[in-house]
């Protein structure tokens, strides 16, 4: 069951090594449908096509959920699948999950654990409910594997690491090697700050909405920001997009594709963002990461000096892209063998 970018990286280390062994359907409920959010990751990650495509998108998180419920209840009943695997916490991992437990379907959940511990963020809901739905509970870290011991989940726990860090391994060595893709954005390599925005604490409200541009503008040197398709039309709605364009050295792209984004980061000077993901992508880069929010799911990347909570605080966000970096960098999330670990838990749940 996927849904949008993070979820067709993390499919991406699964499904090949599934199909060896297992048949696998691929349903996409559509939650990202704009071609540089979708269409492209499969080819990028070569992720087989879905076989069943919901074209669900747009709405709020209830009417999306619900709607894909409704698509999901036939594909089930259509399939009789073994099992339902979920990956990390969008509305189409709620909507699997939920739609497996009620149909009687064990559902499995890759990245199980992770908590911001902000009932506010509609993907710690997500996950909360998609762990205590799902019989199998692949996780990316102890940290997360201690939450569900602490949360008292019914389900089987198994620690396998992370999944993107297998896609990263393979990706991040190639997108080095591509500095035209930097300069086709005119910065140079190490000389320019990646960042996105697309969380709705951050964008749907005016006031921090004005609070971000002006933290972007207030970053010294070229800031690349590709932008969410979410976060343009807020921009526009507040009248600041233009105010983003004259203000500071953003420099304003449309969504890109992994590969690209990927070559992007990889060759910053930092990252600055409100994505979970890209907060392990960086640290997986060894690129200094400034996350613009109060909690992260990855608090081992913050621990250790790499990554740095600073909401909305313009001053705290200047002085932790100049602390200077960490000399250490261990490996948080596994050896790059998760999506392995993954086929290998889910064959001896579906034996048992």
């Amino acid at each position: 069951m996927i849904g949008n970018r993070p979820q067709f990286i993390k499919a991406a280390a699964v499904s090949r090594l599934l199909r060896e062994s297992h048949v696998e359907l691929l349903a996409h409920t559509g939650q990202h449908f704009d071609e540089t959010l979708s269409a492209v990751f499969f080819d990028e990650l070569e992720l087989p096509m879905p076989d069943f495509e919901l074209g669900i998108a747009r709405g709020s998180n209830t009417s999306q959920t619900a709607r894909m419920l409704g698509g999901l209840e036939p594909v089930l009943g259509e399939t009789s699948p073994d099992v339902v695997l979920v990956y990390g916490d969008t509305n189409s991992t709620l909507a699997g999950a939920l739609a497996g437990a009620q149909a009687g379907v064990p559902v499995a959940h890759v990245e199980a654990g992770m908590r911001s511990f902000d009932r506010s963020m509609p993907e710690e809901l997500n996950r909360v409910v998609a762990d205590h739905l799902s019989a199998l509970l692949l996780c990316s870290s102890a940290t997360a594997a201690e939450n569900l011991e602490r949360e008292h989940v019914g389900g089987a726990v198994e620690l396998v690491g992370d999944v993107m860090v297998d896609v990263a391994m393979a990706v991040q060595p190639r997108a080095r090697a591509r500095p035209e893709l930097v300069a086709a954005h005119g910065v140079k390599p190490g000389e320019y700050v990646l960042a996105t925005a697309h969380r709705a604490g951050n964008v749907d409200d005016r006031a921090r909405l004005e609070r971000l541009v002006e933290l972007l503008t207030a970053i010294p040197g070229p800031v690349v920001l590709p932008l969410h398709p979410r976060t343009r039309i807020r921009l526009e709605e507040a009248c600041l997009l233009e105010r983003l364009r004259r203000g500071g050295e953003v420099r304003l792209t449309p969504p890109l594709g992994y590969f690209e984004l990927t070559a992007l980061l990889c060759h910053a000077c930092a990252l600055v963002t409100d994505s979970g993901g890209l907060q392990k992508e960086a640290y997986l880069a060894g690129i200094r990461c400034v996350t613009l929010r109060t909690g992260t799911e990855w608090p081992e990347t913050v621990e250790h000096g790499w990554n740095a909570l600073v909401d909305l605080d313009r001053d705290a966000a200047l002085a932790a892209l100049a602390a200077p970096l960490p000399s250490e960098r261990p490996p948080l999330y596994g050896a790059g063998d998760a999506g392995g670990r993954v086929v290998a838990a889910l064959t001896l749940h579906l034996a048992s």
